[in-house]
């Protein structure tokens, strides 16, 4: 075996800081982001409506890892954030090719 053969790949993962920065950026612009149909749902379920859902996005900070998604270009992150007179959101959202973002599901952080 040769010694490239031996080398084992690492796939690159963005820094926090980055990738926070950019989905702030993205969730500026309503016409970026999608919501899935299980986020819908939760979010009728759970009273967060869809103004909250982008201020997380917009204000909130990532928590736990990022995972690189099931398809190249994609990153899955949590964003989380207490907003004002309410209680602490956590957003799951697919950053795609750095260019849109896909809310996979919303959910209260306290229970």
């Amino acid at each position: 075996m040769t010694e490239k053969a031996k080398r084992k790949v690492v796939s690159f993962r963005p820094k926090t800081a980055e990738l926070e920065a950019e989905i702030r950026l993205l969730a500026e612009n309503d016409e970026r982001v999608f919501f899935g149909p299980h986020a819908r749902e939760r979010m009728e379920e759970r009273g967060i409506s869809r103004l909250e859902a982008l201020r997380v996005l917009r204000k909130g900070h990532a928590d736990g890892p990022i995972e690189v998604g099931k398809k190249p270009g994609e990153y899955k992150v949590k964003m989380v954030a207490r907003l004002k007179g309410s209680r602490e959101i956590g957003v799951v959202t697919i950053l795609i090719e750095r260019r849109r973002l896909f809310v996979k599901t919303v959910e209260w952080e306290d229970l």
